[in-house]
């Protein structure tokens, strides 16, 4: 480390001191930190980073031949290393490679470490934003071919919602138009099912993650993951949200006309997070069962959507009484009315009532599409009623909103 002088000082410190290496701004930096320290001296430091590694740094000071060879060692200790090991120097790794400051002069050695840290602090949070930004864009462009957005939300589950999006998403494909359905329920995928489609693997493709085709829609669903259909789904809200920003970032969804959304039940992370990834959704529809205890947490999903300026664009009462399969007659099971109160006590529009129908749920234990394979029926007649007021809520202008069922439907095979 060589001698101290009578000042306190080593040769190296006093070499700093008088002839500082590094000194000044760069032209082009991608991190930069700033601090006056309590003695009034004020350093800053200039990085430039390229592949996670300091290439170069620099620094400038007010201070005096301390705070010159501090500024100037702890450029050199920190060039070459990553962002991390930077901003991990401290204050007794700059005196330690200086061999020896006076103890009154130590402080700059303080000052120079932490206005390091600051400039590498800067250099990840744009790194970050970068990145950030880079996703972004991905998304953008990916959603950028989808011309309408529709998310389907419940206050609750056990309502019907997954019922209602892929009968909603399989009017919008009989009526001509090109539709994705994207089941976000990752605890409760149960599309999958609705399709026959279990057990489906997804593909890559060159343009990214091939959607399953099922009944000309385009689908996606967490089910499609999993190794065994009974794996229970642990996960934690940052794993929801990166499943999340894939299934809309990397899925090769192409030209739609139509992305319904099925997402799982209540205000949480899920339902939050593809609102937000998104941005510019046409509305939520909300699904609701009659009785008083499934209606009032609608109101907490109305009230969400307010707070995310996301149009509600109406409520469906589904389980609205039981149809008979042999005389036709409804009796009601539970209390009626519950999605009409709200819907009119909040200020949006009802879009309608769906019985329970026998049919409804055969069609979906099956895999055959009710819509499909049951559209003559009076049920079938009340959700292609509902997708008309949806469509025509959003003001599209040129498509052709399914009105009603396609003349002689016919049933699909192989599925």
């Amino acid at each position: 480390m060589g001698c101290i002088d009578d000042e306190g000082f080593s040769a190296i410190a006093r070499d700093h001191a008088t002839n500082p290496r590094n000194c000044g701004p760069l032209d082009n930096f991608n991190g930069h930190g700033r601090i006056t320290g309590p003695c009034g001296d004020t350093m800053e430091i200039w990085l430039f980073t390229q592949n996670d590694r300091l290439d170069q740094v620099s620094f400038a000071t007010d201070g005096c031949g301390p705070a010159l060879a501090c500024g100037s060692i702890a450029t050199i200790l920190a060039r070459g290393k990553s962002i991390e090991d930077a901003a991990a120097l401290r204050q007794r790794d700059v005196l330690d490679a200086l061999g020896g400051l006076p103890p009154e002069h130590e402080h700059c050695a303080l000052l120079a470490a932490d206005t390091l840290r600051a400039a590498c602090n800067s250099s990840a949070a744009k790194s970050e934003n970068e990145e950030d930004s880079e996703e972004r864009r991905e998304l953008e462009n990916r959603l950028g071919r989808i011309r309408h957005k529709i998310v389907v939300l419940s206050g609750k589950g056990g309502v019907g919602k997954s019922t209602v999006a892929a009968n909603l998403a399989m009017a919008l494909m009989m009526s001509g138009k090109q539709v994705g359905l994207l089941d976000i329920d990752i605890h409760g995928p149960s599309i999958p099912t609705m399709f026959g489609i279990e057990g489906k693997i997804v593909q890559n493709g060159e343009d990214g993650l091939v959607p399953v085709q099922s009944e000309g829609l385009k689908i996606m669903s967490i089910g499609f993951l999993l190794q065994d259909r009974d794996d229970a789904v642990i996960w934690r809200g940052p794993l929801k949200m990166a499943i999340i920003k894939q299934f809309l970032k990397d899925v090769s969804w192409g030209t739609l006309d139509y992305l319904i959304i099925d997402s799982p039940p209540g205000t949480g992370d899920e339902p939050l997070s593809v609102c937000q990834l998104i941005g510019d959704l046409d509305g939520a529809v909300i699904v609701t069962t009659p009785q008083k205890v499934a209606a009032v947490d609608v109101r907490k999903s109305i009230t969400f959507c307010r707070k995310l300026d996301l149009p509600v664009l109406g409520i469906v009462e589904n389980m609205s009484g039981f149809v008979c399969p042999k005389c036709g007659e409804v009796s009601w099971i539970f209390a009626s009315g519950g999605g009409m109160e709200i819907a009119v006590d909040m200020g949006v529009p009802f879009l309608g009532a769906i019985p329970i129908d026998p049919d409804v749920a055969s069609a979906c234990d099956s895999g055959a599409a009710f819509l499909r394979n049951y559209a003559k029926t009076p049920t079938a007649k009340i959700v292609w009623e509902i997708a008309r007021q949806i469509f025509s809520a959003t003001d599209f202008g040129e498509s052709t909103h399914p009105s009603s069922p396609p003349a002689n439907p016919q049933p699909i095979s192989g599925r």
